[in-house]
């Protein structure tokens, strides 16, 4: 027997690295709309996000994130950075990472995929739209997607 695609015993624990109030407004509001269980964590810099992820300081409890939505251009350690290291340690990499950025630029797009960046998402300009871009990688990515079960992480 087996279990319906869209159970999911727990809240999905994502984690937003966004520096912009506005933008983290917006996404908080999106994830609110959804359908989706979820607990959203939000840091503002690179540093807070690997901090985070490899709770120390002020993170040590902090849950190991089922998904990373990361800004590009960020404060002190900047999103490519903190791919770079995510990606290269072996007990983080396999979370998926979204970049959400407001870089159209074509040289970010394919950095971020050789850092190995799940997937790539330009936030609009349109409040409306950018909630809409929201809730649609949501249900992507926590109603298609098989991501991988916690013990195999």
């Amino acid at each position: 027997m087996t279990e319906p695609e869209s159970f999911r015993p727990e809240p999905a624990q994502i984690l937003l690295v966004e520096d912009n109030p506005g933008d983290v407004r917006l996404t908080k509001e999106a994830f609110k709309q959804g359908r989706i269980e979820n607990d959203l964590h939000t840091v503002s810099d690179g540093t807070q996000a690997l901090d985070f992820l490899e709770q120390r300081g002020e993170y040590a409890d902090a849950p190991r994130p089922d998904l990373i939505l990361l800004d590009l251009n960020l404060p002190r350690t900047d999103g490519e950075e903190v791919l770079e290291q995510l990606k290269g340690d072996p007990d983080l990499r396999s979370i998926p990472v979204i970049v959400l950025t407001s870089s159209r630029a074509e040289e970010d797009v394919v950095r971020s995929y050789e850092l190995h960046a799940n997937a790539y998402l330009t936030k609009p300009v349109d409040p409306d739209e950018f909630i809409e871009t929201v809730r649609a990688f949501e249900k992507f990515w926590f109603s298609v997607v098989r991501l991988p079960p916690e013990g195999s992480r």
